[in-house]
Protein backbone atom coordinates (compact mmCIF):
# COMPACT_ATOMS: atom_id res chain seq x y z
CA UNK A 1 0.00 0.00 0.00
CA UNK A 2 0.90 3.69 -0.16
CA UNK A 3 1.74 5.03 2.94
CA UNK A 4 0.00 8.28 4.16
CA UNK A 5 2.33 11.14 3.31
CA UNK A 6 4.79 11.83 6.21
CA UNK A 7 3.94 8.66 8.37
CA UNK A 8 6.82 5.71 7.68
CA UNK A 9 5.59 2.78 5.78
CA UNK A 10 4.04 -0.31 8.11
CA UNK A 11 4.59 -2.86 5.20
CA UNK A 12 7.09 -5.71 5.51
CA UNK A 13 10.83 -4.69 4.40
CA UNK A 14 11.08 -7.17 2.26
CA UNK A 15 8.48 -4.35 -0.32
CA UNK A 16 5.13 -5.54 -1.94
CA UNK A 17 1.68 -5.14 -0.64
CA UNK A 18 0.54 -6.81 2.67
CA UNK A 19 -0.98 -9.49 0.90
CA UNK A 20 0.99 -12.95 1.36
CA UNK A 21 0.55 -15.14 -2.07
CA UNK A 22 -1.35 -17.87 -0.46
CA UNK A 23 -4.59 -19.71 -2.27
CA UNK A 24 -8.03 -17.89 -1.25
CA UNK A 25 -9.61 -18.91 2.08
CA UNK A 26 -13.06 -19.87 2.23
CA UNK A 27 -15.55 -20.55 5.24
CA UNK A 28 -15.59 -23.89 4.57
CA UNK A 29 -11.91 -24.13 4.94
CA UNK A 30 -12.11 -23.42 8.86
CA UNK A 31 -14.71 -21.38 11.15
CA UNK A 32 -14.65 -17.36 10.93
CA UNK A 33 -13.22 -17.60 14.56
CA UNK A 34 -10.18 -19.88 12.77
CA UNK A 35 -10.10 -17.39 10.18
CA UNK A 36 -9.83 -14.17 12.14
CA UNK A 37 -6.83 -16.18 14.30
CA UNK A 38 -4.87 -16.87 10.78
CA UNK A 39 -5.46 -13.38 9.12
CA UNK A 40 -4.27 -11.69 12.76
CA UNK A 41 -1.06 -13.46 12.98
CA UNK A 42 -0.10 -13.45 8.80
CA UNK A 43 -0.46 -9.85 9.12
CA UNK A 44 0.98 -9.53 12.30
CA UNK A 45 4.33 -11.21 10.44
CA UNK A 46 4.06 -9.05 7.20
CA UNK A 47 3.51 -5.47 8.90
CA UNK A 48 6.71 -3.49 10.03
CA UNK A 49 5.94 -3.26 13.49
CA UNK A 50 8.72 -0.87 14.21
CA UNK A 51 7.50 1.53 11.77
CA UNK A 52 4.03 1.62 13.08
CA UNK A 53 5.22 1.87 16.85
CA UNK A 54 6.80 5.75 15.70
CA UNK A 55 3.10 6.06 15.15
CA UNK A 56 2.25 8.71 17.17
CA UNK A 57 -1.50 9.73 16.44
CA UNK A 58 -3.84 7.32 17.10
CA UNK A 59 -6.20 7.72 14.80
CA UNK A 60 -3.29 7.88 12.03
CA UNK A 61 -2.03 4.17 13.04
CA UNK A 62 -5.99 3.27 12.78
CA UNK A 63 -6.06 4.34 9.57
CA UNK A 64 -2.59 2.51 7.74
CA UNK A 65 -3.76 -0.79 9.78
CA UNK A 66 -7.76 -0.40 8.23
CA UNK A 67 -5.58 0.30 4.79
CA UNK A 68 -3.27 -2.93 5.56
CA UNK A 69 -6.15 -4.94 6.44
CA UNK A 70 -8.90 -4.41 4.10
CA UNK A 71 -6.18 -4.75 0.99
CA UNK A 72 -5.34 -8.10 3.10
CA UNK A 73 -8.87 -9.55 3.22
CA UNK A 74 -9.67 -8.43 -0.23
CA UNK A 75 -6.24 -10.49 -2.16
CA UNK A 76 -7.29 -13.41 0.22
CA UNK A 77 -11.25 -13.14 -0.10
CA UNK A 78 -11.24 -13.57 3.30
CA UNK A 79 -15.65 -14.25 4.28
CA UNK A 80 -15.62 -11.96 7.16
CA UNK A 81 -18.33 -9.77 7.82
CA UNK A 82 -17.82 -6.14 9.00
CA UNK A 83 -17.91 -6.84 12.40
CA UNK A 84 -15.22 -9.21 12.17
CA UNK A 85 -13.23 -7.02 10.34
CA UNK A 86 -13.35 -4.79 13.05
CA UNK A 87 -12.53 -7.19 15.52
CA UNK A 88 -9.58 -7.54 13.23
CA UNK A 89 -8.37 -4.14 12.86
CA UNK A 90 -8.92 -4.32 17.29
CA UNK A 91 -6.73 -7.01 17.86
CA UNK A 92 -3.67 -5.83 15.44
CA UNK A 93 -4.34 -2.39 16.89
CA UNK A 94 -4.06 -4.12 20.68
CA UNK A 95 -0.92 -6.32 19.72
CA UNK A 96 0.88 -3.06 18.03
CA UNK A 97 0.15 -0.70 20.61
CA UNK A 98 -0.91 -2.78 23.83
CA UNK A 99 -0.61 -5.36 25.42
CA UNK A 100 -2.30 -7.76 22.83
CA UNK A 101 -4.50 -10.08 24.22
CA UNK A 102 -4.60 -8.30 27.53
CA UNK A 103 -5.45 -5.25 26.04
CA UNK A 104 -9.53 -5.58 26.60
CA UNK A 105 -8.95 -7.01 30.22
CA UNK A 106 -6.77 -3.54 31.22
CA UNK A 107 -9.19 -1.26 29.82
CA UNK A 108 -12.11 -3.43 31.77
CA UNK A 109 -12.63 -1.36 34.91
CA UNK A 110 -14.37 -4.37 37.15
CA UNK A 111 -10.84 -6.40 36.76
CA UNK A 112 -8.17 -5.55 39.44
CA UNK A 113 -5.72 -8.56 38.73
CA UNK A 114 -4.65 -9.98 35.80
CA UNK A 115 -2.90 -13.43 36.38
CA UNK A 116 -1.19 -15.59 33.34
CA UNK A 117 -0.24 -18.90 34.57
CA UNK A 118 0.73 -19.36 30.50
CA UNK A 119 0.30 -18.74 27.20
CA UNK A 120 -3.30 -20.90 27.13
CA UNK A 121 -3.94 -19.98 31.05
CA UNK A 122 -5.20 -16.43 32.18
CA UNK A 123 -6.79 -15.49 35.15
CA UNK A 124 -8.98 -12.52 36.25
CA UNK A 125 -10.28 -10.99 39.99
CA UNK A 126 -13.41 -9.22 39.65
CA UNK A 127 -15.45 -8.17 42.65
CA UNK A 128 -12.76 -10.52 44.93
CA UNK A 129 -13.23 -13.93 42.99
CA UNK A 130 -10.91 -15.54 40.57
CA UNK A 131 -12.60 -16.65 36.97
CA UNK A 132 -10.73 -18.11 34.38
CA UNK A 133 -10.25 -15.46 31.26
CA UNK A 134 -11.39 -15.89 27.38
CA UNK A 135 -7.29 -14.14 26.45
CA UNK A 136 -4.75 -16.47 25.22
CA UNK A 137 -1.52 -16.04 23.54
CA UNK A 138 -0.40 -17.99 20.67
CA UNK A 139 3.10 -19.37 22.58
CA UNK A 140 5.40 -19.00 24.91
CA UNK A 141 7.41 -16.34 22.47
CA UNK A 142 3.94 -14.43 21.90
CA UNK A 143 3.86 -14.57 26.01
CA UNK A 144 7.20 -13.34 26.28
CA UNK A 145 7.12 -10.55 24.02
CA UNK A 146 4.69 -8.68 25.56
CA UNK A 147 6.24 -9.01 28.79
CA UNK A 148 9.49 -7.33 27.27
CA UNK A 149 7.44 -4.52 26.27
CA UNK A 150 6.41 -3.89 29.71
CA UNK A 151 9.48 -3.64 31.32
CA UNK A 152 11.67 -2.15 28.16
CA UNK A 153 9.37 0.73 28.88
CA UNK A 154 10.52 1.37 32.56
CA UNK A 155 13.92 0.86 31.72
CA UNK A 156 14.36 -2.86 32.49
CA UNK A 157 15.00 -6.03 31.23
CA UNK A 158 14.07 -10.30 31.58
CA UNK A 159 16.24 -12.87 30.26
CA UNK A 160 18.03 -15.88 31.66
CA UNK A 161 20.23 -14.28 33.50
CA UNK A 162 17.57 -11.68 35.19
CA UNK A 163 14.33 -13.82 35.11
CA UNK A 164 12.32 -12.05 37.70
CA UNK A 165 11.23 -8.28 37.05
CA UNK A 166 9.03 -5.69 38.96
CA UNK A 167 7.41 -2.98 36.43
CA UNK A 168 4.64 -0.63 35.67
CA UNK A 169 2.25 -0.24 33.68
CA UNK A 170 1.62 3.88 32.22
CA UNK A 171 -1.67 3.92 34.16
CA UNK A 172 0.63 2.48 37.56
CA UNK A 173 -0.93 -0.66 37.51
CA UNK A 174 2.37 -2.97 39.03
CA UNK A 175 3.71 -5.69 36.72
CA UNK A 176 5.57 -8.84 38.05
CA UNK A 177 7.12 -11.44 35.61
CA UNK A 178 8.86 -14.50 36.19
CA UNK A 179 10.16 -16.63 33.23
CA UNK A 180 12.00 -20.03 33.07
CA UNK A 181 14.00 -21.34 34.52
CA UNK A 182 12.58 -20.05 37.25
CA UNK A 183 9.07 -20.56 36.04
CA UNK A 184 8.96 -24.16 34.95
CA UNK A 185 6.24 -24.53 32.75
CA UNK A 186 6.76 -20.95 31.28
CA UNK A 187 6.67 -17.50 31.50
CA UNK A 188 4.23 -15.95 34.33
CA UNK A 189 3.06 -12.64 34.34
CA UNK A 190 0.93 -10.85 37.52
CA UNK A 191 -0.66 -7.62 37.08
CA UNK A 192 -2.49 -5.70 39.65
CA UNK A 193 -4.63 -2.83 38.44
CA UNK A 194 -5.40 0.60 39.74
CA UNK A 195 -8.20 1.96 38.75
CA UNK A 196 -9.45 6.01 39.06
CA UNK A 197 -8.75 6.78 42.31
CA UNK A 198 -11.44 6.47 45.19
CA UNK A 199 -12.17 8.92 47.28
CA UNK A 200 -13.65 8.18 50.55
CA UNK A 201 -17.16 8.66 50.25
CA UNK A 202 -16.56 5.74 47.70
CA UNK A 203 -14.79 3.19 49.98
CA UNK A 204 -17.87 4.28 52.07
CA UNK A 205 -20.44 3.49 50.00
CA UNK A 206 -18.98 0.29 49.03
CA UNK A 207 -19.02 -1.03 52.18
CA UNK A 208 -15.33 -0.54 53.30
CA UNK A 209 -15.79 1.38 56.29
CA UNK A 210 -18.92 3.70 58.00
CA UNK A 211 -18.88 7.39 57.54
CA UNK A 212 -18.69 7.71 61.43
CA UNK A 213 -14.92 5.63 61.10
CA UNK A 214 -14.41 7.07 58.15
CA UNK A 215 -14.58 10.82 59.99
CA UNK A 216 -12.41 9.97 62.99
CA UNK A 217 -9.89 8.70 60.90
CA UNK A 218 -10.13 12.19 58.58
CA UNK A 219 -9.59 13.65 62.01
CA UNK A 220 -6.53 12.05 63.00
CA UNK A 221 -5.02 12.64 59.19
CA UNK A 222 -5.65 16.49 59.76
CA UNK A 223 -4.36 16.30 63.54
CA UNK A 224 -1.25 14.75 62.16
CA UNK A 225 -1.26 11.32 64.09
CA UNK A 226 0.99 8.77 62.32
CA UNK A 227 -0.89 5.91 60.62
CA UNK A 228 0.18 2.42 59.81
CA UNK A 229 -2.18 0.55 57.25
CA UNK A 230 -1.56 -3.07 57.62
CA UNK A 231 -3.20 -5.82 55.82
CA UNK A 232 -2.19 -8.93 53.31
CA UNK A 233 -2.28 -8.73 49.73
CA UNK A 234 -4.74 -6.82 47.50
CA UNK A 235 -6.99 -6.39 51.05
CA UNK A 236 -6.83 -2.52 49.92
CA UNK A 237 -3.86 -0.97 51.75
CA UNK A 238 -2.77 1.29 48.97
CA UNK A 239 -6.74 2.65 48.25
CA UNK A 240 -7.72 3.71 51.72
CA UNK A 241 -4.13 5.49 51.88
CA UNK A 242 -4.80 7.33 48.55
CA UNK A 243 -8.04 8.20 50.85
CA UNK A 244 -6.49 9.00 53.32
CA UNK A 245 -4.45 11.52 51.79
CA UNK A 246 -7.51 13.53 51.08
CA UNK A 247 -7.96 15.18 55.10
CA UNK A 248 -4.19 16.25 54.39
CA UNK A 249 -4.38 19.93 53.86
CA UNK A 250 -3.60 21.71 50.66
CA UNK A 251 -1.09 23.77 52.39
CA UNK A 252 1.12 20.97 53.21
CA UNK A 253 4.30 19.36 51.06
CA UNK A 254 3.77 15.61 50.31
CA UNK A 255 6.36 13.20 49.24
CA UNK A 256 6.20 9.94 48.22
CA UNK A 257 8.47 6.97 48.43
CA UNK A 258 7.67 3.43 46.61
CA UNK A 259 9.53 0.79 45.05
CA UNK A 260 6.69 0.73 42.32
CA UNK A 261 5.11 4.11 41.89
CA UNK A 262 1.55 3.37 42.32
CA UNK A 263 0.28 6.20 44.87
CA UNK A 264 -2.41 8.28 43.23
CA UNK A 265 -2.61 11.01 46.07
CA UNK A 266 -5.76 13.30 45.86
CA UNK A 267 -3.81 16.33 46.34
CA UNK A 268 -1.74 18.67 44.10
CA UNK A 269 1.47 19.58 46.38
CA UNK A 270 3.11 16.03 45.92
CA UNK A 271 6.82 15.01 45.23
CA UNK A 272 7.04 11.24 43.83
CA UNK A 273 10.48 9.48 44.21
CA UNK A 274 10.61 6.23 43.26
CA UNK A 275 13.48 3.30 43.97
CA UNK A 276 15.67 2.06 41.09
CA UNK A 277 16.76 -0.97 40.64
CA UNK A 278 20.61 -2.16 39.84
CA UNK A 279 21.58 -1.68 35.88
CA UNK A 280 23.30 -5.10 34.19
CA UNK A 281 26.25 -4.41 35.66
CA UNK A 282 24.84 -4.50 39.01
CA UNK A 283 25.37 -0.82 39.46
CA UNK A 284 23.55 2.14 40.13
CA UNK A 285 21.14 0.46 42.76
CA UNK A 286 18.87 3.51 44.58
CA UNK A 287 16.98 1.96 47.80
CA UNK A 288 14.19 3.10 49.57
CA UNK A 289 16.54 4.16 52.86
CA UNK A 290 18.17 6.35 50.49
CA UNK A 291 15.42 7.91 49.10
CA UNK A 292 13.68 8.37 53.19
CA UNK A 293 16.97 9.80 53.70
CA UNK A 294 17.11 12.52 50.73
CA UNK A 295 13.09 13.18 51.45
CA UNK A 296 14.82 14.91 55.00
CA UNK A 297 16.26 17.43 52.97
CA UNK A 298 13.67 18.42 50.52
CA UNK A 299 11.39 20.80 53.45
CA UNK A 300 8.52 17.54 53.70
CA UNK A 301 5.55 17.96 55.61
CA UNK A 302 4.67 14.30 55.08
CA UNK A 303 6.09 11.81 54.33
CA UNK A 304 4.57 9.07 52.39
CA UNK A 305 5.78 5.46 52.28
CA UNK A 306 3.76 3.38 49.74
CA UNK A 307 4.69 0.14 51.77
CA UNK A 308 7.64 -0.29 54.27
CA UNK A 309 9.87 -3.75 53.10
CA UNK A 310 13.22 -3.18 54.76
CA UNK A 311 15.77 -1.49 56.74
CA UNK A 312 13.90 2.41 55.58
CA UNK A 313 11.53 1.56 58.47
CA UNK A 314 14.60 2.76 60.82
CA UNK A 315 14.85 6.06 58.79
CA UNK A 316 11.14 6.49 58.66
CA UNK A 317 10.27 6.22 62.32
CA UNK A 318 13.40 8.33 62.99
CA UNK A 319 11.56 10.44 60.71
CA UNK A 320 8.10 10.36 62.55
CA UNK A 321 10.07 10.62 65.94
CA UNK A 322 11.82 14.22 65.08
CA UNK A 323 9.21 16.68 63.64
CA UNK A 324 8.10 14.74 60.67
CA UNK A 325 4.48 14.03 62.27
CA UNK A 326 1.26 12.56 60.05
CA UNK A 327 3.07 10.53 58.11
CA UNK A 328 1.27 6.89 56.16
CA UNK A 329 3.03 4.01 55.02
CA UNK A 330 1.25 0.36 54.79
CA UNK A 331 2.58 -3.38 55.89
CA UNK A 332 1.82 -6.71 55.11
CA UNK A 333 0.69 -8.50 58.15
CA UNK A 334 -2.28 -10.43 59.23
CA UNK A 335 -2.67 -8.19 62.28
CA UNK A 336 -1.84 -5.13 64.27
CA UNK A 337 0.59 -6.90 66.89
CA UNK A 338 2.61 -8.74 63.63
CA UNK A 339 2.63 -5.56 61.98
CA UNK A 340 4.84 -4.36 64.80
CA UNK A 341 6.66 -7.32 64.77
CA UNK A 342 7.55 -7.26 61.01
CA UNK A 343 8.52 -3.48 61.93
CA UNK A 344 10.74 -4.27 64.77
CA UNK A 345 12.59 -7.31 62.30
CA UNK A 346 12.95 -4.87 59.38
CA UNK A 347 14.28 -2.30 61.33
CA UNK A 348 16.87 -4.33 62.80
CA UNK A 349 17.63 -5.14 59.08
CA UNK A 350 19.69 -1.62 59.43
CA UNK A 351 22.14 -3.59 61.22
CA UNK A 352 22.37 -0.76 63.57
CA UNK A 353 22.96 -2.87 67.13
CA UNK A 354 19.79 -1.41 68.84
CA UNK A 355 18.52 -3.22 71.42
CA UNK A 356 14.94 -4.74 70.90
CA UNK A 357 13.44 -2.37 73.53
CA UNK A 358 15.55 0.62 72.22
CA UNK A 359 13.41 -0.50 68.69
CA UNK A 360 10.43 -0.67 70.08
CA UNK A 361 10.54 2.30 72.29
CA UNK A 362 10.64 4.26 68.72
CA UNK A 363 7.76 2.06 67.31
CA UNK A 364 5.67 2.86 70.39
CA UNK A 365 6.18 6.66 70.45
CA UNK A 366 6.29 7.16 66.18
CA UNK A 367 3.08 5.27 65.33
CA UNK A 368 0.12 6.29 66.94
CA UNK A 369 -2.62 4.38 64.90
CA UNK A 370 -2.51 1.06 63.03
CA UNK A 371 -5.82 0.40 60.85
CA UNK A 372 -6.03 -3.39 59.88
CA UNK A 373 -7.98 -4.17 56.48
CA UNK A 374 -8.59 -7.58 54.97
CA UNK A 375 -10.14 -9.29 52.09
CA UNK A 376 -12.72 -11.48 53.46
CA UNK A 377 -13.93 -14.48 51.93
CA UNK A 378 -17.12 -12.85 49.85
CA UNK A 379 -14.13 -10.79 48.03
CA UNK A 380 -15.30 -7.54 49.76
CA UNK A 381 -12.46 -5.63 51.27
CA UNK A 382 -13.24 -3.87 54.77
CA UNK A 383 -11.28 -2.50 57.49
CA UNK A 384 -11.98 -4.87 60.47
CA UNK A 385 -9.93 -2.60 63.19
CA UNK A 386 -8.47 0.58 64.39
CA UNK A 387 -6.03 0.39 67.05
CA UNK A 388 -3.96 2.62 68.86
CA UNK A 389 -0.59 2.32 70.23
CA UNK A 390 -0.61 3.96 74.02
CA UNK A 391 3.16 3.20 74.89
CA UNK A 392 4.99 0.80 76.29
CA UNK A 393 4.62 -1.32 79.37
CA UNK A 394 8.31 -3.10 80.49
CA UNK A 395 9.32 -4.36 77.10
CA UNK A 396 5.53 -4.53 75.38
CA UNK A 397 3.78 -2.38 72.68
CA UNK A 398 0.69 -1.54 74.31
CA UNK A 399 -2.49 -1.17 72.20
CA UNK A 400 -5.76 -0.95 72.52
CA UNK A 401 -8.42 -1.02 69.90
CA UNK A 402 -11.22 0.98 69.33
CA UNK A 403 -13.06 -0.16 66.71
CA UNK A 404 -13.26 -3.56 65.20
CA UNK A 405 -15.30 -4.93 62.66
CA UNK A 406 -17.46 -7.92 64.65
CA UNK A 407 -18.29 -10.79 62.06
CA UNK A 408 -21.73 -12.64 62.61
CA UNK A 409 -22.05 -15.09 60.36
CA UNK A 410 -22.24 -16.44 56.02
CA UNK A 411 -25.34 -14.78 54.30
CA UNK A 412 -27.82 -17.53 52.12
CA UNK A 413 -25.39 -15.66 49.10
CA UNK A 414 -22.10 -16.46 50.78
CA UNK A 415 -21.99 -12.38 51.97
CA UNK A 416 -20.08 -12.11 55.01
CA UNK A 417 -22.02 -10.42 57.63
CA UNK A 418 -21.72 -8.20 60.36
CA UNK A 419 -21.29 -4.59 61.84
CA UNK A 420 -18.65 -2.15 63.09
CA UNK A 421 -18.38 -2.07 66.57
CA UNK A 422 -17.10 0.38 69.03
CA UNK A 423 -15.23 -1.06 71.88
CA UNK A 424 -16.02 1.97 74.00
CA UNK A 425 -12.98 2.53 74.87
CA UNK A 426 -11.72 6.41 74.79
CA UNK A 427 -8.45 6.69 72.96
CA UNK A 428 -5.45 9.03 74.47
CA UNK A 429 -5.87 11.16 70.79
CA UNK A 430 -9.00 11.94 71.81
CA UNK A 431 -7.42 15.49 73.28
CA UNK A 432 -5.19 16.24 70.76
CA UNK A 433 -8.52 15.77 68.24
CA UNK A 434 -10.05 18.31 70.28
CA UNK A 435 -7.96 20.66 69.66
CA UNK A 436 -8.41 20.25 66.19
CA UNK A 437 -12.11 20.62 66.44
CA UNK A 438 -12.98 16.92 65.99
CA UNK A 439 -15.59 15.36 68.82
CA UNK A 440 -15.50 11.96 68.87
CA UNK A 441 -18.76 11.26 70.67
CA UNK A 442 -20.11 8.36 72.55
CA UNK A 443 -17.57 5.44 71.57
CA UNK A 444 -20.20 2.75 73.52
CA UNK A 445 -22.41 2.57 70.66
CA UNK A 446 -22.19 0.20 67.23
CA UNK A 447 -20.73 2.57 64.68
CA UNK A 448 -23.51 3.28 61.70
Amino acid sequence: MTPTLGAPSITGSSGGSAAVQEPPRTASDASVEQLKVKVHRRLIERLDLEALERIREPQLLLEQIRAVVGGFLRTEGVPLSAAEREEVIEQIVYEITGLGPLEPLIRDPSVSDILVNGAHDVYVERDGRLERARASFRDDAHLLAIIDRIVSRVGRRIDESSPMVDARLPDGSRVNAIIPPLALNGPVLSIRRFGAELAMQQLIERGMLPARIAAVLAGCVEARLSILISGGTGAGKTTLLNALSEAIPSSERIITIEDAAELKLLKEHVVRLEVRPPNAEGRGEVVARDLVKNALRMRPDRILIGEVRGAEALDMLQAMNTGHEGSLTTIHANSPRDALARLETMVQFAQTGLPARAIREQMASAINLILQVARLSDGTRRLISVTEVRGMEGDVITLQEIYRFDRRGIGPDGTVLGAFVATGTRPAFAERLRLHGITLGDLAVVAP
